[in-house]
């Protein structure tokens, strides 16, 4: 059903704003929108509308409106980072400018809020308002991210309601809004809202784990680059947390600068996570915002079918077993 999502989902999205003028502004548009990985987000929005309606396609317009409004966010974040490459090709303001890229990321802005526009007025209010809430989360939440780095004395409990509002709002929105649209009750489209949040608090802290410790080849990314980067993940707070003050005084070390060659870097630090448990104690924290999300499917009024969906995509987008 998923494949099924994301062929409907992209027959609908893809190739609307490559023949609209001026080129300028929608070319860089179309460009980001047609690699869009997995299409996380917007299968969240249909699989919401389909639990409680039978009918995902009524969802489609939500669906564009957050993966349109996710990619404005990588656009954006790409020229903050100066990063050269999104996906493994350039990014906007590289293969454009930087004009070019700012100018078509306020554009995105507002043809997500265009996509609501089809659904009814008190169901669009609805949409509107979560819509709304979301987007100035995300905001808050790059910039305590950007604020984080300049900082030594970032806690734990910030660093979760960083990651709560930079990543997690919005996996908890495209559920509750796929719910609302499929004719959900109140509280239902808020439980499936609660489950998103702690699925993706847990997404992002097993990103962080992964990062250090996950398979150079199905990972998807360098490993050890928030480590070179000297990023302040979840490991490394739990780390700073730990009563070894020598290997915390080693980790300040290797964080407080940049070795030519970062093998070692990476090698020692790693080690570091591991020997004062914060490797461990990161596992357990996703496996408890994991089981959190997981016991609220029970409650969502939804077939037994569909919790057995739902359940068995958490599973999977957390690579466990049971």
């Amino acid at each position: 059903m998923l494949s099924e999502y994301k062929i409907s989902f992209e027959e609908a999205l893809l190739n609307q704003y490559a023949a609209r003028e001026p080129k300028g502004l929608y070319e860089p548009i179309d460009y980001i929108l047609q690699d869009g990985g997995k299409r996380l987000r917007p299968i969240l929005v249909l699989m919401g509308s389909q639990f409680y309606s039978g009918d995902y396609k009524r969802a489609l317009s939500a669906a564009k409106a957050v993966e349109i409004f996710h990619n404005f966010t990588l656009l954006h974040d790409d020229i903050m980072d100066a990063a050269p490459l999104r996906r493994g090709r350039q990014t906007v303001h590289e293969k454009w400018d930087t004009n070019t890229a700012i100018l078509s990321g306020d554009a995105m802005l507002i043809l997500a809020y265009q996509q609501l526009e089809e659904y009814e007025a008190q169901l669009q209010v609805a949409l509107f308002r979560l819509f709304s809430k979301t987007a100035l989360e995300v905001c808050e939440g790059q910039q305590w991210d950007v604020e984080f780095e300049l900082r030594s004395d970032v806690t734990i409990p910030e660093y979760l309601h960083m990651i709560t509002y930079k990543t997690a709002v919005l996996v908890a929105c495209a559920f509750k809004m796929g719910a609302l649209i499929g004719g959900a009750t109140t509280e239902q489209a808020q439980l499936l809202y609660d489950f998103g949040l702690n699925l993706g608090i847990a997404f992002q802290i097993q990103d962080d784990y992964l990062d250090a410790f996950g398979n150079p080849e199905t990972f998807g990314k360098q490993v050890g680059g928030d480590i070179i980067e000297n990023k302040k993940t979840y490991l490394y707070l739990l780390t700073k947390q730990s009563d070894n003050k020598t290997l915390v005084e080693e980790l300040e070390q290797w964080f407080s600068g940049q070795p030519q060659d970062p093998t070692e870097k990476i090698a020692r630090v790693k080690h570091i996570f591991q020997e004062t448990n914060a490797a461990a104690r990161t596992q357990e924290a996703i496996e408890k915002f994991t089981d959190d999300a997981l016991q609220t499917i029970e409650q969502l009024g939804i077939s037994e079918d569909n919790q057995k969906v739902l359940r068995a995509f958490a599973l999977k987008l957390m690579q466990r077993q049971s």
